[in-house]
């Protein structure tokens, strides 16, 4: 904690020049005393940092010093905010690129916390990726990368089934989403996402656009799944839940799903049980994500699906009465 915290100091001395130590306190989100602490660990490691005591004193880098930590590239910058996933950085074509910025990091750090970086190296390892998932091919992924990096135009031929369609669109960014990238994109006025395993060609048009001052990729991300997650919720049944059991709702149900549901919780009766609307995309959907809640739910209506959970159970208690060797 205090070998990250020192080299964030050191950043911040020579991003602003100088500053109070009660303003790195509140950056840093410690105590001034810490900071003074932290002062004299930089100054005993070969940092040419000194205080100023009075009015318009503060904490400053000797004229003229900089850490080494300057010597990154524009793409070795890009690359270390992609440090922690690797294989991220090598789906954008970052990876040699990466694997470069460490080395000049870690050569630029004192020996303490260069050894903590090489530590955290060999200890944690991020696998974004859910369990049994593979990884989509994305052979065009390196071309959407170096035009959205370029602000480049781009014509795209898009799989959706079985037919394929063209666009020509302005990239604005990429999203990783549980191991797999999608590409957000401007066509015309529109602002659309597509998933990059299903772009079977990417051709970089020669032009370059004026990418939007006001888009921030992630709030459109997070607004855009919210309004898919809802946009999928077609159906939904009135049940009866014991709610001592109400996180069984996450094992099948998508999350949207989930917060309407428990958005529409009734009071809690003396059996424990509740009241509960739950959507889905579709009753089959519906049903599978219901069962492993197993004895924990009853569906109520519509009569249509609690015949149709009926009929599942009542074919499962038949299979499993017959006696097998």
């Amino acid at each position: 904690m205090r070998a990250s915290r020192l080299v964030q100091l050191l950043l911040l001395l020579q991003a602003n020049g100088g500053a109070t130590a009660g303003e790195l306190a509140r950056e840093l989100e410690v105590s001034v005393r810490t900071v003074y602490r932290d002062v004299e660990a930089l100054s005993a490691a070969g940092v040419p940092v000194y205080s100023e005591p009075g009015r318009g004193g503060g904490v400053r880098l000797v004229d003229g010093y900089r850490t080494r930590l300057t010597g990154l590239t524009s793409d070795e910058a890009d690359a270390v905010l992609l440090a922690g996933l690797p294989g991220a950085a090598a789906d954008l074509g970052l990876g040699t690129v990466l694997a470069t910025a460490q080395l000049k990091m870690l050569a630029a750090l004192p020996p303490e916390l260069r050894g903590r970086a090489t530590r955290i190296a060999e200890r944690v390892h991020i696998d974004m990726p859910g369990w049994f998932h593979r990884p989509d091919e994305t052979p065009t992924l390196a071309t959407i990368a170096d035009a959205v990096w370029h602000d480049r135009r781009l014509t795209i031929t898009y799989r959706r089934g079985d037919v394929a369609v063209e666009r020509t669109v302005d990239p604005l960014g990429l999203v990783m989403k549980a191991g797999t990238w999608y590409l957000v994109a401007r066509v015309r006025s529109d602002i659309r996402s597509y998933r990059a395993s299903r772009i079977a060609t990417a051709d970089l048009t020669g032009e370059l656009f004026t990418r939007p001052t006001d888009f921030d990729l992630a709030a459109h991300w997070q607004a855009a799944a919210v309004a898919f997650g809802r946009s999928m919720l077609k159906v939904d049944a009135r049940c009866r839940i014991a709610t001592e059991h109400l996180g069984l709702l996450r094992l099948m149900n998508d999350p949207a799903a989930v917060h309407a549901a428990l958005a529409s919780l009734g009071p809690t009766g003396p059996d424990g049980w509740a009241d509960i609307t739950i959507p889905s995309e579709s009753y089959e959907v519906l049903a599978h994500a219901l069962l492993p809640l197993a004895d924990h739910v009853e569906v109520l209506g519509p009569p249509e699906f609690r015949a149709r959970l009926r009929a599942i159970t009542e074919a499962m208690a038949a299979r499993y009465r017959t006696a097998r060797a």
